[in-house]
């Protein structure tokens, strides 16, 4: 039935990356473990197959005869760990991400259900108040929060760890194999450690136990099938760390729509389910501050965990992103 089907390719700004949906074997066991996975249900590949590839993944859009379309997709090795994650997440936090119709961990596979709109499709469409991101945050930050007694467990599926005293030693290795740091940023860096360490030092102190932070929540990684409902995807960057470093990407990605005078709202927001808990206001405040800033070491460790060497123009984008990042540590957060 494949071989039946018309296939649409996206390669985004990444036209001369080499994956593996290139190999005509991958591509044939790919295809065939998806057919396969759907037959043992009753269903049945049928139509176009729309294909985004990336040098991080092969995501490909698969139309099934009377039902809604499924997607499978390829992780490499470096974020291998999301299908089992996601599956572990459904039995842990049902109600807030996707169920996996099924997971081969060994070769990095995951067949998923379509899980509606975009949220970045519901603000290209409609305006959209800080409410609404107001909504996602605080229900994004009850399942970190439910989470919390999970995370040996996290780290067992293979989950990279960065806790919050082991960011100082995340940060000497990702400057020491970045091999396209420059002499001044170099040094730039080397001086900003020992602050860094206190700012580790500080937060650890605060108590807040480290759970799991998706490090890329913007947008485009959750849907928003209908109000007041959010689902949470795309695992490929999560780490275990301080789960206050995760407000860092969807709060920036909010103040470039709204403007900075949206982000105490959105913190706050996010705060509400971590009250309670014998810290004050003003400690849960500063926690979000010092989170903001180490929050730039979960987006250096993803480019340059997916992206270990600077042997090619994906490479060099993954190691220049990742000092980007790196450099990010020095300024001082909006919170």
């Amino acid at each position: 039935m494949r071989h039946e089907s018309s296939v649409v390719e996206d390669r985004g700004q990444y036209q001369s990356a080499v994956t593996p949906w290139e190999e005509e074997p991958w591509r044939d066991a790919a295809l065939g473990w998806v057919e396969g996975e759907l037959a043992a249900r009753g269903l049945r590949m049928t139509g176009d197959l729309r294909v985004r590839l990336r040098p991080w993944s092969v995501l490909v859009r698969v139309s099934v005869q009377g039902r809604d379309a499924v997607w499978f997709k390829a992780n490499p090795p470096a974020s291998a760990f999301e299908g089992p994650l996601t599956a572990a997440l459904a039995r842990w936090v049902p109600e807030h991400v996707l169920e996996p119709i099924a997971v081969d961990a060994a070769r990095g596979w995951s067949l998923l259900p379509d899980g509606g709109e975009l949220f970045r499709s519901v603000l290209e469409r409609e305006p959209v108040e800080p409410s609404t991101w107001e909504a996602f945050l605080g229900q994004y930050a009850d399942m970190q929060h439910a989470l919390t007694p999970y995370t040996q467990e996290i780290e067992q599926l293979g989950v990279p760890g960065a806790r919050t005293t082991a960011l100082p030693d995340v940060f000497d290795r990702l400057v020491e194999e970045n091999s396209t740091l420059r002499p001044d940023d170099r040094r730039r860096l080397d001086d900003l450690r020992p602050r860094l360490v206190d700012w580790c030092a500080e937060l650890a102190a605060l108590g807040i136990e480290d759970t799991l932070d998706h490090s890329d929540l913007h947008d485009g990684q959750l849907f928003h099938p209908q109000p007041g409902r959010f689902t949470f995807f795309d695992w490929g960057d999560a780490a275990v760390s301080h789960p206050f470093c995760s407000l860092l990407v969807p709060a920036r990605t909010a103040c470039e729509r709204y403007g900075h005078d949206v982000l105490p709202r959105l913190r706050d927001a996010y705060l509400e389910p971590w009250k309670g808990t014998g810290r004050t206001t003003a400690d849960l405040r500063r926690a979000v501050s010092l989170a903001w800033r180490l929050g730039a070491l979960g987006r250096a460790c993803s480019w340059g965990r997916l992206f270990p060497a600077a042997s090619d123009a994906a490479d060099a984008l993954g190691a220049a992103e990742s000092v980007r990042w790196l450099l990010e540590l020095s300024n001082d957060p909006p919170v």
